[in-house]
C-alpha cells in the first residue's frame, strides 16, 4: 500500500500516539519499532505500551553495548510486561572482521568503523525488518544536521517500506518533560553527559555546548552516522 499525501498530512495532524495508532490501522500486523534504548526510544516504548498499540518492538544487540543498556532493557521489560526481541550480528561476520581488522579496528579508519557498524547494526536491522511495511524510529530533527530534513513519514526505497518518525518535531525539552511526567525508565548514563548512546567503545560523554552527536565516534571529525539512518527520497 502506497500512502497518499493526504494520508501523510492526516498523520501529521495527530499527536505521536494517535499517529502511531493510525499507521497501525493502515498496515495491520506490519508495523515495527526499533529501539536503541535511548531517551527518545524509551518515550516511544512508553507510548506504544501505555496505549496498547499493536507494534512489534525489537532492539539490536551489537555485542559491544554498555552494561547500563542491558540493565535498562531488563527494567523496561519488567515495567511494561512486554518482550523486546533482540537481533544479533552473525558470529561468522564478527569473527572475520576481528581477524582482519582487530578487536578495536574501527578506530583505525572511517571505512573500518562503517564496516563494523554494517556487521553489527545494519545487517541485523535488515533481518528484523523483513516482512514489515513500516519501521518506527525515535529520530528527532534537532539531533543532527542530516536529520533536520527528515519528514514524519518517508519511503525507504532501499528497504521497500515506510520509515515513520513520530518524534521528528519534538524538542529535547518536550522529550524530557514527557519522561518526567510519565516516569519513563532511562539509561543513567544520560545523567552523566552521555546524550547519544551507542556501543561502549564508540561513545563518550559530551561537554557543555558540544553538539549532541559529538560523543558518537568521537575520534572522527565529520562522520556521525552508522548507516541505519540516511535521508531517503519519498
Amino acid at each position: 500500500m502506497k500512502l497518499t499525501e493526504e494520508q501523510i498530512q492526516e498523520a501529521g495532524r495527530l499527536d505521536a500516539a494517535g499517529a502511531i495508532r493510525l499507521v497501525t490501522e493502515w498496515f495491520p500486523g506490519k508495523v515495527c519499532f526499533s529501539t536503541s534504548l535511548g531517551q527518545e526510544d524509551q518515550v516511544l516504548t512508553d507510548l506504544i505500551c501505555r496505549h496498547e498499540l499493536p507494534v512489534r518492538i525489537f532492539s539490536l544487540d551489537t555485542g559491544r553495548l554498555f552494561n547500563e543498556a542491558y540493565e535498562l532493557l531488563d527494567r523496561t521489560t519488567a515495567r511494561y510486561k512486554r518482550k523486546i526481541a533482540l537481533y544479533f550480528p552473525e558470529p561468522a561476520d564478527v569473527e572475520t572482521y576481528v581477524q582482519d581488522k582487530g578487536i578495536n579496528g574501527f578506530y583505525e579508519s572511517v571505512e573500518n568503523r562503517k564496516a563494523c557498524c554494517h556487521i553489527r547494526k545494519v545487517l541485523p536491522l535488515n533481518r528484523a525488518l523483513q516482512g514489515m511495511d513500516v519501521w518506527i524510529t525515535g529520530l528527532r530533527a534537532e539531533q543532527s544536521d542530516n536529520r533536520q530534513d527528515m519528514p514524519l513519514l518517508e519511503w525507504d526505497e532501499s528497504r521497500r517500506l515506510y520509515k515513520f518518525n513520530p518524534l521528528i518535531n519534538w524538542s529535547y525539552e518536550e522529550m524530557m518533560a514527557y519522561i518526567r511526567e510519565w516516569n519513563v525508565p532511562y539509561n543513567p548514563l544520560h545523567d552523566k553527559g552521555f546524550v547519544s548512546i551507542g556501543c561502549a567503545p564508540c561513545t563518550r560523554a559530551i561537554e557543555p555546548g558540544e553538539h549532541p552527536r559529538a560523543g558518537r565516534w568521537w575520534w572522527e571529525t565529520s562522520q556521525k552516522e552508522c548507516g541505519l539512518h540516511g535521508v531517503q527520497k519519498k
